[in-house]
């Protein structure tokens, strides 16, 4: 029996820099399983091309003229909702509040501009297939590293309570960037009980992927918080 080919993810990518892009458009077309739909110099035109195109994954740049790169995923999240593209940001150094802005935003995750090509690929399939698991750590690092000590924790909403003590657990451990392998081990469950569980914790909570649950953790004091 043959096996059906794998979808074709569509890939988008917004920046300033038109020999970057460039660069980005050969690696992506070179990969069979991917298909490059379109490019945009700043962050307006960069909407507006996720709209006309509707790919899978959105490479954005952070820092760019007319709109930047945090203002560009919000306006992508807000307009696609829950069925829209997964933002994938890129930026120069390691801890970029820029980038936790931009993650705070709606993007899915963060990956540096002088990665590895082979990362960047990964990157992309990893973050189209929902799970963003490679950039959870250093999210919540970029989290904390950028976290305004000085600003008022949001009100967590009566949804967390609906939570069970097994998904208050898995949350909490996701929230620390635990991968679905990791909790599993933790837990002693199999990891697709694990991806249940999160699932439904994600609906509970009304949250898109698993970087909003970290910065969801992040946001209402829940990191490694217990009962």
């Amino acid at each position: 029996m043959t096996t059906p080919p794998a979808p074709t993810i569509r890939v988008a990518l917004v920046d300033d820099q038109a020999l970057f892009r460039t660069g980005i458009r050969m690696l992506i077309d070179s990969q069979p399983d991917l298909q490059f739909v379109g490019e945009a110099g700043d962050g307006a035109e960069g909407v507006e091309l996720v709209r006309r195109t509707r790919p899978d994954v959105v490479l954005m740049d952070v820092r760019m003229p007319v709109l930047d790169g945090i203002a560009a995923t919000a306006r992508i999240v807000e307009d696609s909702g829950t069925g829209g593209p997964e933002v994938l940001v890129l930026t120069t150094f390691d801890f970029d509040e820029a980038a936790a802005k931009a993650i705070r935003a709606g993007a899915s995750g963060f990956v540096l501009k002088d990665a590895d090509p082979e990362f960047l690929l990964a990157a992309i399939r990893t973050v189209h297939a929902g799970t963003a698991v490679f950039a959870a750590s250093a999210t919540r690092d970029l989290l904390r590293r950028w976290e305004d000590p000085t600003q008022q924790r949001a009100s967590l909403p009566v949804s967390f309570a609906d939570l069970t003590p097994r998904e208050r657990e898995i949350f909490d451990l996701a929230a620390r960037g635990f991968s679905n392998a990791e909790i599993a081990q933790h837990e002693y469950v199999s990891e697709a009980t694990v991806k249940t569980h999160i699932s439904r914790v994600l609906t509970k909570l009304d949250l898109r992927d698993r970087v909003r649950l970290v910065v969801f953790a992040h946001e209402h004091g829940l990191v490694g918080k217990r009962d």
